[in-house]
């Protein structure tokens, strides 16, 4: 291992990569701690610290995970790479909408370049979007929920041209990290994007640990310390099972040349699809607590029952409620989402076209069909991890005190798994080329 390490800055572009890779993301938390113009530093900091204490969760939480603390603190990558996630989601949904980006998705490299560029202009619109939400949401003192702190009424200038300016300031900020994220993916080691959201996520991970200890003490912190591991363990085996069904290539001769008469198989994962359930699931989730914002009643006036009932069940993790909804929501997300990325009969029309064929099983329509039994085994099973997974964080925050972003569970840790999995697959794969042997044994 070790060795393997070594050999790693004994390579001169590997070593290139690495460095690249690691000046890019220093460069993206350093912009994570300063300020957006006319933002009140010292409020701002003073809220972050009220919020803390009172264990509250604001409507901001998730969102806050993912630009890795930046947003609560107003600075000028506050929007992290919020915007692009839900801009890629959205593009990968519109498919199944638009026929236009279906036939783009088809088209190969030129269309996923032309499906990349919508994704980028869609990017930069949700960022002025958000980042006028977010302004509106600190101007009006509710960006951190119900902390008491007369600072947290103070956050932002009120003068329209300052407020202008500091969209402007924000969306650029999101287009910056895009730019970084994509430099990464061409110079660097890895997917850019997916480094970027992961050193967010893993930024927030000694806080979200040291909230622990000071509630709970030392005994406390190293007990969640081991179960932390051993969810690592159970994630990685987990998002490495797969289901391999073998497909065999009929013989074909063309001219003078014989193609096919080959053997592989169709891996279908046990969590096809990764994070994205439990990120619907609390945008979801999100929207009962934005209602009870608006709702709130004048001084001196009884609040609404049925506010009052969202408020004690839906708004804060800790409630069983919360947590049953919760995971039903991530299981239904989850079956949608295959659903939509994997289409059984097209992957038996394109195993048909070239010749291949499940042993046992006819081609065309009886492919497609035992396909769809595969998967929706499969995804059943996947979807109640991705729930159990999912509610980590909830169980976290009634026994530990901990908050709804616990490191050890729900998106975080999908995450971090993933995406270091991936790194390491990568940075292994350039190290046979050069040496024939690997990081991985």
């Amino acid at each position: 291992m070790f060795s393997a390490i070594g050999r790693i800055f004994r390579t001169p572009d590997l070593r290139r990569k690495i460095v690249f890779t690691l000046a890019i993301v220093s460069l993206f938390r350093l912009g994570s701690f300063i300020p957006a113009p006319f933002v009140q530093f010292d409020n701002v900091q003073a809220c972050l610290v009220a919020n803390q204490s009172a264990g509250t969760s604001g409507l901001y939480d998730m969102i806050n995970l993912f630009s890795g603390g930046a947003l609560l603190q107003l600075s000028i990558f506050a929007l992290g790479i919020m915007p692009y996630i839900t801009a890629s989601i959205i593009t990968q949904l519109l498919r199944v909408v638009i026929p236009h980006f279906e036939a783009l998705h088809k088209e190969g490299q030129a269309g996923q370049a032309k499906l990349t560029q919508y994704t980028r202009y869609l990017t930069i619109a949700l960022a002025v979007l958000q980042s006028t939400t977010l302004i509106t949401v600190a101007r009006s003192g509710q960006l951190f929920g119900a902390a008491a702190n007369q600072a947290c009424q103070n956050l932002v200038s009120q003068e329209w041209w300052a407020i202008l300016i500091m969209i402007i300031t924000m969306t650029a900020g999101t287009g910056l990290i895009m730019w970084f994220g994509e430099l990464i993916t061409e110079r660097g080691i890895g997917n850019g994007m997916s480094l970027l959201i992961f050193t967010s996520i893993a930024a927030t991970f000694p806080s979200g640990l040291w909230v622990i200890q000071e509630a709970q003490g030392w005994e406390t912190f190293f007990l969640v310390i081991a179960v932390g591991l051993v969810v690592v363990a159970a994630v990685v085996f987990v998002e490495q099972s797969q289901r391999r069904i073998p497909v065999q290539y009929a013989k074909r001769v063309v001219g003078r040349r014989t193609y096919g008469g080959s053997s592989t198989y169709i891996p279908i994962k046990v969590n096809m699809a990764g994070v994205i359930p439990v990120i619907f699931a609390s945008a979801i989730l999100y929207l009962p607590m934005l209602i009870t914002q608006f709702n709130q009643p004048q001084i001196g006036e009884e609040p609404k029952e049925w506010v009052v009932w969202v408020q004690n069940n839906l708004v804060y993790g800790d409630q069983p409620v919360y947590m049953l909804v919760f995971f039903l929501l991530t299981i239904g997300f989850t079956f949608f989402y295959v659903q939509i990325t994997f289409n059984p009969e097209e992957v038996a029309d394109n195993m048909k076209q070239y010749g291949g064929f499940i042993p046992g099983i006819r081609a065309g329509r009886p492919t497609a069909e035992y396909l769809n039994y595969v998967l929706t085994r499969i995804t059943s099973a996947g979807s109640l991890y991705l729930g159990v997974i999912a509610l980590i964080p909830l169980i976290a925050l009634s026994f530990f005190g901990a908050n709804q972003n616990f490191p050890f569970g729900g998106a975080s840790i999908l995450i971090i798994v993933g995406v270091g999995l991936e790194t390491v697959k990568q940075i292994d794969a350039q190290l046979q080329q050069r040496h024939y042997e690997g990081l991985l044994k």
